[in-house]
């Protein structure tokens, strides 16, 4: 048998393999970033839901103790923008020690710490923190 004859096995079987291989590759690395996706997307929406805390008629001691286990919690997942985002909310909470603080400010710290988890999922958006609005809903029975 001649090189020829056994190149014309040997690459078609290589070539399968490789391609093989790299399906494998590109399945799990989709599977793996889908998976943190979802994870993210569970994690986040339970801060955002714990954000109602400091917000209108929701605000509640509870809500706000439920948004610090979560954001502590956070650490292990969120993208450094995300955790500065909550951390310039913690600092507001610091320096107004309880007293009202300007709601335009506030509104501000939010909705800059849903852009960021939006950008953490999405990778861009074209939104800002003004687009973000929270609307108070108040039940009248």
């Amino acid at each position: 048998m001649e090189t020829k004859d056994i190149l014309l096995i040997v690459i078609p079987i290589m070539t399968s393999v490789l391609t093989g291989f790299l399906t494998y590759v590109f399945a799990v690395k989709g599977k793996q970033k889908e998976s943190i996706l979802r994870f993210k997307e569970e994690k986040y929406s339970n801060l955002i839901i714990a954000l109602q805390g400091f917000i209108g008629t929701t605000a509640s001691s509870e809500t706000k103790r439920k948004f610090f286990e979560e954001q502590y919690k956070s650490w292990l997942y969120s993208s450094d923008n995300v955790v500065k985002a909550m951390n310039d909310l913690v600092q507001l909470l610091v320096e107004e020690r309880g007293n009202s603080s300007d709601p335009e400010k506030g509104r501000k710290i939010i909705g800059n710490i849903i852009y960021e988890m939006r950008k953490d999922m999405l990778g861009k958006t074209n939104l800002t923190f003004k687009d973000f609005r929270y609307t108070d809903v108040i039940d009248r029975n």
